[in-house]
């Protein structure tokens, strides 16, 4: 039997274990509760064996408590229809509902092609990202597949600003969300904006599962709503049904200046919020992680969505343009709430502004999502603060979601300081981070298919059309980012945006620094 003087030692030892893990209790308070214990082992516990065995499991269950949170790994409680309409949801809203306004207005009928020529080029994007991440099993997120292929630098650095891409994406969002209230009750943007944020906040923090089916059904909605844009369209166009902007028919695409009504420059000019309009499409990338059958359900979302999307956006724009022409429509509303408002039906315009509503929250919802998860990624690499990977009780990385809800916040303060020009400034660095982000997969792919040739042999989800193609997108990309610095509403954000950049190499430098000095001293 262990003497009194060694027991009292093993129960110390034990004793201070629990208390550094035990929720923060500074190193004060948590000498003072070993030293209050261990005086009541002393003059109590000799005398009671019972009362050591009701102190050791006042111990040990916080300490095993502590040990299950901190295995806790994300849950895959999302099926195949959670990922579709994940994505959906992320990419069908605000870029669509209140950007295409603008779009239209610099581009005109043209605006077709430019859905289309993204819409294709983006397709090929997700198709080098689906045969990367099931290349390896291990892959959970981009960040993995840029270390692997480009190194711990590029990784880090896409990993932050792939989350910097969705906090500025959902800051639109929250902005779009002021804008659409205020059709109905004239209040400052901000407060809307605001309250928005809260709610979701709510939301995220509860089981993933929830998460998911809110957003299927917010989807739903979107994807009922431009299903009844199309249909009805149709039936107006067939009747040749009158509006107080003239008849419904297809001649509307071109009577009104034609096809480029303002040239080749506002064509090319209106890609950067065609652009915006397409963020979000690689998010399957980021619920990979949380998806029941990898293998079976990112290359049935990558094949599905970008054709869903084309169609969604395609069609609705044709719908949209032969009902209204382009020439009545104002880059600082929705067309969608404008045009239902033509077709003569009560209330329609009051329930597609609530449709378009809805389409914003569901698409900062997916921020919010997103961006914790993509925290959670970094945190477990080692490329962010080991807060970030902890997870609640229902699984969720909340520590990540609190932090990115706090900075997507600036959204509704920017509603307050500068409310004309907030949409316009945070689509823009969205856009321009997010042609970074398509980049590296891009790039990633070439590297790939040059290096593991036996993957590339081995894979049943080929990207087609392999390396041509790609380099025909990068260039393209390029091409985009000279016309955001030509025009003058771009080109602030656009050089604003390095500065992103410089500073997240900066910080990597200084960590690889802070690395090799501790090495040295250490082998000293």
């Amino acid at each position: 039997m262990l003497s009194r003087r060694r027991r009292v030692h093993n129960l110390r030892q034990k004793d201070r274990r629990v208390s550094d893990i035990y929720f923060g209790v500074p190193a004060v308070v948590a000498a003072g509760v070993r030293k209050g214990i261990c005086y009541s082992y002393d003059h109590e516990i000799g005398a009671h064996p019972v009362s050591f065995f009701m102190l050791f499991l006042l111990l040990s269950v916080p300490f095993k408590e502590e040990l299950r949170l901190e295995q806790r790994e994300l849950k895959r409680d999302l099926s195949n229809r959670h990922v579709q309409l994940i994505a959906i949801g992320g990419t069908i809203g605000t870029g669509l509902f209140l950007g295409s306004g603008k779009a239209i207005q610099l581009a005109g009928p043209s605006i077709i092609f430019a859905y289309l020529i993204v819409g294709v080029a983006l397709f090929f994007v997700m198709r080098a990202l689906g045969e990367l991440l099931l290349s390896k099993a291990g892959y959970q997120s981009l960040t993995n597949v840029a270390e692997e292929y480009l190194g711990a630098r590029a990784s880090f650095v896409t990993g932050w600003t792939y989350w910097f891409c969705w906090i500025m994406t959902a800051m639109a969002d929250v902005i779009a969300v002021g804008v659409y209230v205020n059709y109905w009750f004239q209040i400052p943007q901000w407060v809307p904006a605001l309250i928005c944020v809260i709610i979701l906040l709510g939301f995220n923090l509860l089981t993933v599962k929830l998460f998911g089916e809110l957003e299927f059904w917010f989807a739903l909605i979107k994807v009922m709503t431009i299903l009844a844009l199309i249909g009805v369209g149709v039936v107006l166009l067939v009747m040749g049904f009158k509006t107080d902007a003239g008849t419904v028919t297809v001649q509307n695409l071109w009577d009104h200046g034609g096809f480029f009504p303002n040239g080749i420059s506002g064509f090319l000019l209106s890609f950067q919020m065609v652009i915006f309009a397409y963020v979000g499409v690689e998010l399957v990338a980021v619920s990979a992680a949380e998806t029941s059958d990898p293998k079976k359900n990112i290359p049935s979302a990558i094949n599905k969505i970008p054709l869903r999307i084309l169609f969604f956006y395609v069609g609705a724009l044709i719908v949209l343009l032969c009902i209204n022409p382009w020439t009545g429509l104002n880059a600082s509303e929705s067309p969608f709430v404008k045009t239902f408002g033509l077709i003569g039906v009560p209330l329609a315009a009051g329930i597609i502004n609530f449709v378009v509503l809805t389409s914003a929250a569901s698409a900062c919802n997916s921020g919010m999502f997103s961006t914790s998860r993509i925290l959670y990624n970094l945190s477990k690499n080692n490329q962010g603060p080991s807060r970030f990977a902890k997870l609640n009780r229902n699984f969720v990385p909340s520590n990540g979601l609190f932090m990115s809800t706090l900075v997507i916040s600036v959204g509704a303060l920017l509603s307050k300081l500068i409310p004309e020009q907030a949409f316009g400034i945070v689509t823009t660095i969205s856009a321009i981070c997010f042609i970074w982000v398509w980049g590296v997969i891009l790039i990633c792919h070439l590297k790939y298919k040059k290096t593991r040739r036996d993957l590339h042999l081995k894979s049943t989800f080929k990207a087609p059309f392999t390396p041509f193609v790609n380099y025909v997108v990068l260039t393209m990309f390029a091409v985009i980012l000279v016309i955001m610095l030509v025009s003058d509403a771009t080109r602030p954000a656009l050089l604003l945006t390095p500065l992103w950049f410089i500073a997240l190499f900066m910080i990597y430098g200084m960590g690889m620094t802070k690395d090799k000095q501790h090495t040295f001293t250490h082998q000293s």
